[in-house]
């Protein structure tokens, strides 16, 4: 073997090497991120910034996974209701259910919109369309517990470019949320789903940023048409203001 082609493979066997400890970490990170204590530095920021300046009570909040992070002109999309925007990175439904004694129910809500279940089915993740229901239930449980009569509005899981073939467990996971949101007082499944699908049946490539999962400022656009008039309709129109 040349000089020069020992040089190839060893350069070949480091590349291997990074490739296979970057896999390793993203496993390692994903596996956290199934953790809920994965998010406690993130619930400690929005506890001190309260403490700083606190909300005022009677907004509508909305929590859940990146897409309501994300969503970054919720209070001009929803004015003139005041909103409160308490998501958190890529959690899932269980995790907000951890923290909701901290990151929901302290503000007496005039509302609570979720937005989560996407990663709870994403590939690798052990749950089920049925676990997710399970979850969401506990979730109105928990706000019902605490702010008996506060509406409880779910989004549905959405479909996606990067997460196409999940849709089929997806799918059943909004279908069964939305079966129990019926025949349960004070909670609505709001359908942000079907409208991201084009005349193909496949989501529509506008409505997402680069990596085919988060959404364009289009797909937030829908959402705003979609979700403002349900809330509007429901709930009076507290004066402007978020946080």
């Amino acid at each position: 073997m040349s000089r020069l082609s020992r040089k190839w493979k060893i350069a070949g066997a480091g590349v291997a090497l990074l490739l296979v400890a970057g896999l390793a970490a993203g496993a390692w990170v994903m596996r956290a991120m199934r953790s809920a204590e994965f998010w406690e530095s993130t619930i400690v920021d929005f506890e001190e910034g309260d403490r700083a300046n606190p909300p005022a009570p009677g907004s509508i909040l909305f929590t859940g996974s990146s897409s309501i992070v994300m969503w970054s002109s919720l209070a001009e999309d929803m004015a003139p209701m005041a909103v409160l925007n308490r998501g958190f990175g890529g959690s899932q439904i269980a995790h907000v259910n951890h923290y909701a004694d901290r990151i929901v129910n302290p503000y007496a809500p005039s509302a609570v919109v979720l937005y989560a279940g996407d990663n709870d089915l994403a590939a690798g993740s052990p749950k089920t369309p049925e676990s997710v229901t399970a979850d969401f239930e506990r979730f109105v449980t928990l706000v019902h517990a605490a702010h008996p009569g506060t509406p409880v509005y779910f989004l549905a899981i959405k479909p996606s470019l990067a997460r196409w073939d999940r849709w089929p467990v997806m799918s059943l996971a909004n279908a069964g949320i939305e079966a129990w949101a019926r025949a349960t007082p004070d909670v609505e499944y709001i359908d942000v789903a079907t409208p991201m699908l084009g005349a193909d049946g496949r989501p529509r490539p506008e409505l997402f940023i680069a990596d085919g999962l988060h959404m364009s400022a289009e797909g937030y656009a829908l959402w705003t048409r979609i979700v403002r008039p349900v809330l509007l309709e429901a709930l009076p129109s507290p004066s402007a203001g978020t946080r």
